[in-house]
């Protein structure tokens, strides 16, 4: 499989666009779980990660890789919910370590009157536990979930190495 820079660099790019949407999805579900209806910041945030994932695939499959087409949309879903997961359990524990020590940081240093150290302390936490686990989807959906974008099209006449050693019977 040949990659171009280039056209792994757009792809990249487009991954972390979606990214942003996906962040914007994550962030806005987790504030309004955790800091308008009082759930757990570690709860929240899985619920929001999974409705952050759902709408990655969505975009990822019709913007990032418009020409992944070669497997069935289950088995992408599948594969890109898998990866997710795998995410989700690097991002949680990076999250559970850094919420806490990054909520104390913050009591020391922002005036009052502002946001609270609480607010601060989940959203800088949720927002480097999405950078980190960024590069590990990116990678692992590239060349797993969308491994079969740089794949040539087989067209209907060729044949592959099997089809043209193998000896065909004929039916009468």
């Amino acid at each position: 499989m040949k990659i171009s820079k280039r056209k792994e660099i757009s792809r990249f790019m487009r991954f972390a666009t979606v990214g942003v949407i996906g962040a914007v999805v994550d962030f806005s579900m987790f504030n309004l779980l955790a800091t308008v209806l009082g759930v757990r910041p570690v709860v929240a945030q899985v619920f929001s990660f999974s409705a952050a994932v759902l709408s990655n695939f969505i975009w990822n499959r019709l913007w990032t890789y418009p020409d992944s087409r070669s497997k069935p949309i289950q088995s992408q879903m599948i594969q890109f919910i898998l990866i997710s997961v795998i995410g989700l359990l690097i991002r949680t524990p990076f999250f559970v370590f850094l919420e806490p020590n990054l909520i104390r940081f913050f009591s020391t240093i922002l005036p009052t009157g502002t946001i609270t150290p609480t607010f601060a302390g989940h959203n800088v936490a949720l927002a480097m536990a999405i950078v980190v686990v960024m590069f590990w989807n990116f990678l692992a959906n590239r060349f797993w979930t969308y491994n079969d974008v740089d794949q040539p099209k087989k067209m209907n006449h060729e044949l592959d190495e099997r089809e043209k050693t193998t000896p065909r019977t004929v039916r009468r």
